[in-house]
């Protein structure tokens, strides 16, 4: 295609930001790994007639508002349950499980840490397993799985027994992140990630919960609550396993209610990510890339630092709480605003992002100032000021949002489906040990004031900051590198949808 040909799609003209190097062809014309990417596939086989006509902007809108409206509930529904079934243990925990479970000294501490254990265990080759495997109907197996566990859960009686099915469990969620992030870079353009991610990566599992326990709580019944608890969510789990498999496409262009045109939209909407859709062919040279390139573990640094207060406060929540005076049923109601806090927080720092270019990173850092400020507060405050107490722990939960904003990183400045896997399991990677860390900064022994847990808090914000901020500056300096050099031409189809790297892509900018 030259320069002045119009060509189908959501512009007739050639846009700035679509260019292709000249060494971008060469690479296409000899790609270092085999295998061709499912769009590809899909555009050489699909009709003529059907990518001939322009896309109008109310088409496009259309085909949007389609996706959003069946896409989000179906990813936001599973990452809500595998939420739930991690934070429920803190509310199980005040219902009687610690004594159930005789568990003892630190046991309840590493009930909490092992489950990511598991998680650590099983990252890696969850992410072969995604390379390998339909990504939806391993999304819903793998749901259907740690149900099943969770009904196991209920029938626990000692540590052992809780260790290793929270273990199970663990390696069972571990690919439920990265196919969530990368049905989101199939899905959605760039631009439009943050605020998705946002939707589905929310805090509303402290919501649902909170009512749930809440209202096992009223029940009197043979079983002890915590097992109750475990039961009904183990049962809800199977039920959506099953709506996933039915409802959840591979990808666009796999997808049973959409039709031919309308997979071309989804395919034409996202090509300017230039990150590619599918390929199953294993890359190892995309491996060893990812694994050289800084940007990595800068990452990866700031997700193990930002993380560490999540696994304090998913296994330790309801007792910080307790610990203030409250019963163990209002402790579980009270829960709830952390939920609704954070979903907003995170909502509209989103919005913020999608709104104004490259302001991600600079965001992140500057909204880890307010948990910072509550992790203080939280230290220091007197144990008679309940109420200054509780509205810290509240706005605290404000932590959250950075850590969702930041998983839109990897999706959009990774291309290369070998590297953008190995990528998400490096980033879950740090996830699982700043999880297991975080209980162990939390300790029994601490109770009530848990002061060396807030100590820990404050010191892994600020590593937070300046691990994000590096990783900001980096890609700003990337893009300034490449924006230097000549010779564009227009870009292809086939370099769109290829299976290259960021870094054989010339044109690729990132974002930050």
């Amino acid at each position: 295609m030259t320069a002045d040909q119009k060509k189908p799609g959501l512009d007739s003209h050639v846009p700035h930001d679509d260019i292709l190097k000249q060494g971008e062809l060469d690479v296409l014309d000899h790609p270092q790994g085999q295998g061709e990417d499912v769009a590809v596939q899909f555009l050489a086989q699909l009709d003529p007639t059907i990518m001939a006509a322009p896309i109008a902007d109310a088409e496009a809108r259309r085909v949007l508002w389609k996706i959003d409206l069946i896409m989000i509930p179906l990813i936001m529904v599973t990452v809500v349950l595998a939420a739930v079934d991690k934070v429920i243990i803190s509310n199980a925990a005040i219902y009687g499980m610690e004594t159930d479970t005789h568990l003892t000294g630190n046991q309840y501490s590493w009930v909490g840490s092992i489950f990511y254990f598991g998680y650590l265990a099983f990252e890696y080759p969850a992410a072969l397993l995604i390379q390998r495997l339909p990504v939806a109907k391993l999304y819903a197996g793998m749901v259907f799985a740690w149900a099943v566990l969770m009904l196991c859960t209920a029938a626990t009686h000692n540590f052992a027994g809780l260790a290793t099915v929270r273990f199970l469990m663990g390696m069972l969620e571990a690919s439920v992140f990265p196919i969530s992030s990368i049905l989101t870079v199939m899905w959605w353009k760039t631009s439009e990630q943050p605020i998705r991610v946002a939707f589905w990566f929310n805090q509303l599992s402290s919501v649902f919960s909170g009512v749930v326990s809440y209202g096992i709580g009223h029940t009197h019944t043979a079983l002890h609550p915590w097992r109750l608890l475990f039961l009904v969510l183990g049962a809800f789990s199977i039920l959506w396993s099953i709506i996933l498999y039915v409802f959840l496409p591979d990808s666009p262009v796999q997808c049973w209610y959409f039709t031919d045109r309308e997979k071309f939209v989804c395919l034409e909407r996202v090509k300017d990510n230039n990150t590619g859709m599918e390929d199953k062919t294993i890359k190892w040279y995309q491996v060893r890339e990812c694994l050289l390139d800084p940007k990595t573990w800068l990452l990866a640094l700031f997700s193990l630092a930002q993380n560490i207060p999540n696994g304090g406060l998913v296994t330790f929540s309801a007792l910080i709480v307790t610990g203030l005076g409250y019963s163990s049923l209002i402790t579980t109601v009270l829960g709830i605003p952390t939920g609704v806090l954070a979903t907003i927080w995170q909502l509209l720092l989103s919005f913020l992002a999608s709104r104004i270019p490259n302001s991600r990173c600079l965001i992140i850092a500057i909204s880890n100032l307010v948990p910072m400020a509550c992790a203080i507060l939280m230290w220091k405050l007197p144990r008679s000021n309940k109420h200054g107490l509780l509205a810290s722990y509240y706005v605290f939960y404000t932590y959250w949002a950075p850590y969702v904003l930041s998983t839109s990183l990897p999706m959009a400045n990774t291309s290369g489906h070998s590297k953008k896997l190995t990528l998400n399991a490096i980033f879950f990677l740090a996830y699982c040990v700043g999880n297991i860390i975080g209980p162990q900064v939390f300790r029994s022994t601490d109770a009530p004031t848990y002061s060396h847990g807030y100590e820990g808090l404050l010191a892994c914000l600020v590593v937070a900051i300046v691990a994000i901020s590096a990783y900001g500056l980096l890609c700003r300096w990337e893009n300034r590198r490449r924006d230097a050099t000549d010779h564009v031409v227009p870009v292809s189809e086939d370099a769109a949808f290829s299976d290259l790297t960021d870094k054989e892509k010339p044109s690729f900018r990132y974002t930050y």
